[in-house]
C-alpha cells in the first residue's frame, strides 16, 4: 500500500496537462512514476494505470490531471522532499515510458533538479 502525502507536491504546465488529456482520451487513465536515475534515467515514467505495481515504499506525492504521481519515499527523503513540475520536452522517452504524444516525452522540473545544475565554485 502507498503513502499518502497530506500537501500535493506535484504541479503541472499547460503543456503537459493537454498531453495528459489526449493520452487519456485515447488510452484511458494513466499513472507517473518519477524514476530515480540507474537503468532507467531520471526522468517520469508514464503507464496506464495499474501497468505498474505500486509498492510500499513509493509515495503518492498528488494528482496531476486526474493521473496519480509517486516518487519511491527514500529517493524522495535523499533529495530533501522537493516539490516537482510536470512537464513536456521534445523527443522520444527513454525506457518503458508512453510518450507525450507525438515525438515528446515528459521531464519533471525542480529547484533540487535546477541546484544540480548549478555551477559550483
Amino acid at each position: 500500500m502507498s503513502k499518502s502525502t497530506s500537501v500535493a507536491r506535484i504541479s503541472a504546465t499547460e503543456a503537459a496537462l493537454l498531453a495528459i488529456a489526449r493520452m487519456q482520451a485515447e488510452r484511458g487513465p494513466l499513472m507517473f512514476v518519477q524514476s530515480g536515475g540507474c537503468c532507467d534515467g531520471s526522468l517520469p515514467l508514464c503507464f496506464q494505470a495499474g501497468e505498474l505495481i505500486v509498492g510500499d515504499n513509493d509515495l503518492l506525492l498528488g494528482t496531476v490531471g486526474g493521473s496519480a504521481f509517486y516518487v519511491d519515499a527514500q529517493q524522495d527523503a535523499a533529495w530533501g522532499h522537493p516539490e516537482f513540475i510536470l512537464d513536456v520536452a521534445p523527443g522520444l522517452p527513454e525506457g518503458f515510458s508512453l510518450p507525450a504524444g507525438d515525438a515528446g516525452h515528459f521531464i519533471t522540473r525542480s529547484l533540487v533538479c535546477a541546484a544540480s545544475l548549478s555551477p559550483t565554485s
